[in-house]
């Protein structure tokens, strides 16, 4: 099942030009797909092909969706032209004006079609568990856990980047933009407005989204706020993949263009890119590499060095991998032969050299482990437990909340697979 959100990625190639638009929506809703989580690590049975009707039940654990109360009127749909929505769950005690912001992007069944959670709020579940870093549980988050927290599902196929100008007569809604500025809005009503600390935090093209979004987010807030961004799973790499091919700059070059993207980067990227606007440089703002070149708020990085998302698709997509030479290591990181470990610790020093200039950085942290996983925050299991990834003693959730608070300088960077035996490495076969 993994496999097939590479089928999205490739899929879309093979259609007639007059299908373009459509397809290439296709891999906007697909090419940050977290490509397959059984549903008992979520802990619940979410019946995610079943619409969304509005009922809900009472379940402590549960936090119900809520569709934005404006949508219609401010243009903030999903792609299908559907309402977007959150989860909202209220803080308390000494979290009552604190406030975390997770944009995560979930679905337990990868898809071409804009007919699932992350395009349609038709097909989100009507509740979802709130664990990692939006637990109540003091022993599962222990600096969050009095907060307000708000999950930000993600149903724009571009990382709340994408402008209505770019829909030309496609019957599809890029308003990823739109969605952004309206659900802040609604947010400030429910209490954001008297924030003293926040959080704003992704995962996956969520935290791509965190990134893109991270310099706006305290322009809503405060002055006085302690404002910042944490990107888990979000650092995508422009690399070519093991046959030499620009897959995934091809894909960003697409969503770039289709979604007019452009609108919602850091304009001093833009204005570093503008002379090559015409080629494929202008997709490079949309890099995280270059995006927190820009970015003044404080950031901090949760990002395995052997992300298997991206080696899954960036890396040894399948179709540069006609003879499954690559399949067992694909699927498990302890199945790859020499040769293939070494194109990944290959891989991984490509991202520790995107990240030099960060690590330099006095107000920025960082937890690079070198685990075979994607997206770490969002379970209990990898955000803080007995059992979690730790580098130097330090499991993620400690890291970041050391981070936040200023407690310790962070700049977590483990040595190379296979040294640490804390990781949580996925098996895929």
């Amino acid at each position: 099942m993994a496999n097939q959100s590479l089928g999205a990625l490739t899929w879309w190639r093979k259609w007639a030009k007059k299908n373009w638009a459509i397809a290439a929506v296709g891999f906007s809703v697909a090419v940050f797909l977290f490509p397959f989580i059984s549903n008992s690590w979520r802990g619940v049975d979410s019946n995610v092909n079943q619409p969304f009707d509005g009922s809900h039940s009472i379940d402590a654990n549960l936090v119900d969706l809520t569709l934005l109360h404006n949508a219609k009127d401010r243009g903030a749909l999903c792609l299908d032209g559907s309402p977007a929505g959150y989860h909202f769950q209220k803080g308390f005690g000494s979290g009552s004006n604190n406030w975390l912001l997770h944009i995560e992007v979930f679905t337990s069944f990868p898809s071409k079609s804009i007919l699932n959670p992350l395009g349609s709020s038709k097909y989100m579940e009507r509740q979802v568990p709130f664990s990692g870093i939006l637990s109540r549980d003091p022993a599962q988050n222990p600096d969050f856990f009095t907060w307000n927290k708000v999950k930000i599902r993600y149903c724009d196929g571009a990382s709340f980047a994408g402008h209505p100008e770019s829909e030309n007569g496609t019957g599809l809604f890029f308003r990823g933009q739109l969605i952004w500025e309206a659900l802040m809005d609604e947010l400030l009503s429910l209490g954001l407005s008297s924030a003293k600390q926040a959080l704003l935090s992704g995962c996956s093209a969520g935290g791509l989204a965190s990134l893109i979004h991270c310099d706006d987010f305290p322009k809503f807030l405060p002055k006085d706020a302690t404002v910042k961004c944490l990107s888990d799973a979000g650092f995508f790499l422009d690399e070519k993949d093991v046959l030499g091919n620009q897959v995934i700059g091809s894909f960003y070059h697409d969503v770039v263009q289709l979604q007019g993207v452009a609108k919602s980067l850091h304009k001093d990227c833009i204005a570093r890119m503008e002379p090559h606007k015409a080629g494929f440089i202008l997709l490079l703002c949309l890099f995280p590499r270059e995006i927190i070149k820009n970015i003044k708020t404080p950031v901090f990085l949760v990002n395995p060095a052997y992300d298997f998302w991206q080696i899954q698709n960036i890396l040894v997509p399948e179709a540069s991998d006609p003879h499954h030479s690559w399949q067992n290591c694909r699927l498990n990181i302890d199945k790859c032969n020499p040769s293939q470990i070494a194109t990944l610790q290959g891989f991984r020093s490509s991202l520790l050299e995107a990240l030099g200039e960060f690590q330099k950085s006095k107000e920025g942290g960082m937890f690079i482990n070198s685990c075979f996983v994607h997206c770490q925050a969002w379970m209990p299991s990898t955000w803080h437990s007995p059992k979690s990834p730790r580098i130097n003693n330090k499991t993620i959730a400690e890291s970041v909340g050391d981070w936040f608070f200023n407690r310790n300088i962070v700049k977590q960077i483990d040595c190379p697979y296979p040294c640490n035996p804390t990781c949580h490495n996925l098996d895929f076969t």
